[in-house]
């Protein structure tokens, strides 16, 4: 769970980045969780036992200082973590 601030509110978030080092800002690049889904091409939806039905959505990745994430929920299996990759590849134009 992460605050997103109040306009997007708390709401659970897949953290993409890797931990920072010590002389490294503390942030988190993160694709937030919405159970509003478009079914758009950007969404992707990982059924998880921890999670609500909805779709992590990669045209809100937002990256935020690691102060503002509250408490893990759970973890993604790694072929999960390839579905949304995958996603977020397709959202910024990258190939694979």
């Amino acid at each position: 769970m992460v605050d997103l601030g109040l306009a997007a509110k708390v709401r659970p978030c897949l953290v993409l980045s890797i931990p920072a080092e010590e002389e490294e800002r503390s942030l988190v690049t993160l694709i937030p969780h919405a159970t509003s889904v478009r079914t758009s091409r950007f969404e992707c939806e990982v059924p998880t036992p921890f999670l609500r039905s909805g779709a992590f959505d990669a045209q809100s990745i937002v990256t935020v200082p690691t102060a503002k994430l509250l408490r893990c929920l759970g973890s993604l299996k790694p072929e999960q973590v390839a579905q949304i990759e995958e996603v977020v590849r397709r959202w910024l134009g990258l190939r694979t």
